[in-house]
């Protein structure tokens, strides 16, 4: 098992479930991306190009899946959150139930789709 694997396995519910599912809604949307561990926690790539990643907040309670390209996102941009973050935006769950898989799905199909773009718009 990879470390990537062992750290979504490892998490306590509903952190554990909420990855799961997420990182499956990935592999679905996104076939072909690998999964790497990469400070830490699980980031998921396209080739050499970041697109998303999964952490845990223990302390506050929630499950984040965050774009590297959030810059350049038009969907659904009312559901991403910054909290204190210049460039990273992200989607925020606190348990399965929450979890809107059409808005996920969108939001992953709108990052897959501008992997191209860097972190930050150029002018």
């Amino acid at each position: 098992m990879n470390p990537a694997e062992e750290y979504i396995l490892n998490q306590h519910e509903p952190f554990r479930s909420v990855l799961l599912h997420l990182k499956a809604v990935i592999e679905v949307v996104m076939p072909g991306v690998d999964m790497k561990y990469k400070w830490r926690i699980p980031c998921f790539y396209d080739g050499k190009r970041p697109i998303c990643y999964l952490n845990v907040s223990q302390k506050k309670g929630y499950v984040d899946i965050a774009f590297w390209n959030s810059e350049h996102l038009t969907v659904h941009l009312e559901h991403l959150i910054t909290e204190k973050r210049k460039v990273v935006k992200s989607l925020r769950y606190t348990s399965l139930e929450e979890i809107d898989t059409t808005v996920l799905t969108e939001v992953l199909q709108n990052a897959y789709a501008l992997k191209e773009k860097g972190f930050y718009k150029r002018k």
